[in-house]
């Protein structure tokens, strides 16, 4: 896909925090820059790096949803960049810190709040 390179760079704005090239252009309801129907990394990444593969994601590993830097992102797959999403929280839905004492890892890798486990125990407890 063919992108008009001074239209697309002028929504670009290079001083943002930590390196980062903040879109300044439209966003989606995610709160992703919007350039042209796609997103707006995805169109950047394109138009300085070449395609991205089909099958692949950009993830921000910045964190950054506006940062469009091909620098800051990196091609992985959809479940590579769930697990880098969901690896980056620190607390649980509740609130409670993902400390060692208070994380249960499942036997499939996901994490479980050891506070929450107990409540759920203790609820179920009290129905009886």
């Amino acid at each position: 896909m063919a992108f008009d390179m001074q239209r697309l760079m002028s929504r670009v704005n290079e001083a943002g925090p930590n390196g980062c090239w903040l879109w300044t252009g439209g966003q989606t309801a995610n709160g992703y820059g919007k350039y042209s129907g796609i997103v707006a990394h995805r169109a950047v990444w394109s138009a300085l790096v070449g395609p991205v593969p089909r099958d692949l994601q950009l993830d921000h590993l910045c964190g950054v949803l506006l940062c469009v830097n091909p620098d800051h992102l990196d091609p992985v797959d959809q479940f590579e960049n769930m697990r880098r999403r969901f690896a980056s929280y620190d607390r649980c839905a509740s609130g409670h810190l993902y400390t060692t004492e208070n994380t249960y890892i499942r036997p499939n890798g996901h994490r479980d709040c050891r506070t929450c486990i107990r409540g759920r125990v203790r609820s179920c407890q009290l129905r009886r």
